[in-house]
């Protein structure tokens, strides 16, 4: 790969919470080699990103400015941005049959609890999303301090794929 940044693709259902998390602090943390963007398979008719998600994001302090919930469609489209990278971070959205990527991207899956789902108070709910924020994060600072030379496709992939063990 070249100078330009590496771009990725985080899917889930609704992209509401996990893929709106992993965009948002990839974007953060990537140091201008990465660019994340997210989407969803079938996000809700006018679906927002969840609340909570954006509010541990700012407490973060995490960009949340233009995060919005897509479908994927929109990144099969002619005139998308070119991914090199699509990361599935929910075991739905991993076992749907995903549209044509233009360009063949390297692929990995990144299972991740749902924390939208998470019972109990608010309070709780809220550290449900710390939390799936937390290991969200862990993956990526090690996605981005990959060496250079370990950034082609295949290699990327692998790399991708051995971090979903991490």
């Amino acid at each position: 790969m070249n100078d330009a940044p590496i771009n990725v693709l985080f899917l889930c259902t609704h992209n509401s919470a996990r893929s709106i998390l992993a965009e948002a602090t990839l974007n953060h943390i990537g140091r201008g080699r990465f660019k994340a963007y997210s989407a969803g398979s079938s996000p809700r008719e006018n679906q927002q990103p969840n609340p909570m998600a954006l509010q541990v994001l700012a407490h973060a302090g995490i960009a949340t400015t233009g995060l919005s919930s897509k479908n994927w469609d929109v990144f099969a489209a002619p005139d998308a941005p070119p991914m090199h990278l699509v990361i599935t971070v929910c075991d739905n959205a991993a076992g749907e049959a995903c549209p044509y990527w233009p360009g063949q991207p390297a692929t990995a899956h990144w299972g991740y609890p749902d924390p939208s789902e998470a019972p109990g108070t608010d309070a709780q709910r809220l550290e449900a999303f710390r939390q799936t924020l937390h290991a969200v994060r862990r993956r990526l600072e090690l996605l981005v301090n990959l060496p250079l030379a370990s950034v082609d496709k295949l290699m990327l992939q692998k790399q991708a794929r051995d971090l979903a063990q991490s």
